[in-house]
């Protein structure tokens, strides 16, 4: 028979405490109450059709089919069905408030940023010896020898040799900035003349140049960065107060903290 183990509220703000996750904590607090407030503000109301799709939204997003599974979740969060629909209407609020404030600003954004959205398909080998990276070069422009060749030669990590050196799909932000200019200046297929930083010298087949598209998917990330950096301005203006912590506080942590 499994023993019983006692844990009391108080018991899990002390490990909230240890664990150096009050700050989290308090951010996640004051950023409810900034979309609550600027949404009650706005006149930003919700429907019971739209509250359902969204606990819906809620179930899909937890793979919660059935009702078994979601009865399930919910005792292992400690949750209520309160509280799960205070959850979904959490995220409705939210999503609401992104669109209203940054809808017709997503194409504009979208267009002045277009470089930042474009991808590159690549594949490198860093070498230490810039003579040797040359010579591979010219070997590749006379067609002496395939990239997969000197990869398979000259990389020491066996899953990037295995795959040529395949870098993926990689943003402007995800290469150095000597690097970028001459990747996104390629025409590909084309092999770039080797160029050398503090890593080594980097031998770089260009494979394809992505121009991003103002698709759904597109639409949703830019709405979420624009949102996400309203709301770490929000934050920022924000004096948090925390008050002393008493066990009979800690049954609701908004009781707790002021902000």
């Amino acid at each position: 028979m499994p023993k019983t183990l006692s844990v009391t509220p108080q018991n899990i703000l002390d490990q909230i405490k240890i664990s150096c996750q009050i700050p989290t904590v308090l951010e996640a607090i004051a950023t409810k109450k900034i979309i609550s407030e600027i949404a009650e503000k706005e006149g930003i109301k919700i429907e019971i059709e739209e509250l359902q799709k969204a606990a819906d939204n809620l179930r899909l997003a937890n793979q919660l089919v059935k009702a078994e599974e979601t009865w399930e979740w919910l005792n292992k969060h400690y949750l209520s069905l309160d509280d799960f629909e205070e959850i979904a209407q959490t995220n409705l609020i939210s999503t609401k408030l992104a669109n209203h404030l940054f809808a017709d600003k997503i194409e504009p954004f979208f267009y002045a940023h277009q470089l930042d959205y474009t991808a590159a398909v690549t594949y490198e080998i860093i070498l230490d010896d810039e003579d040797l990276a040359l010579e591979l070069f010219y070997a590749l422009q006379e067609g002496e020898i395939s990239f997969q060749e000197i990869a398979r030669q000259y990389i020491q990590n066996p899953e990037i040799r295995r795959g040529g050196g395949y870098q993926g799909i990689r943003k402007r932000s995800d290469f150095r900035p000597e690097i970028a200019a001459a990747v996104f200046a390629a025409n590909p297929p084309q092999i770039i003349k080797p160029i050398t930083t503090s890593k080594g010298v980097h031998l770089i087949l260009v494979e394809e140049i992505i121009k991003p598209e103002l698709n759904h998917q597109m639409r949703i990330n830019i709405l979420s960065n624009l949102f996400s950096n309203w709301l770490k301005e929000q934050l920022a203006e924000l004096e948090i107060v925390v008050k002393q912590l008493h066990p009979e506080n800690v049954d609701n942590l908004e009781n707790v903290y002021k902000i």
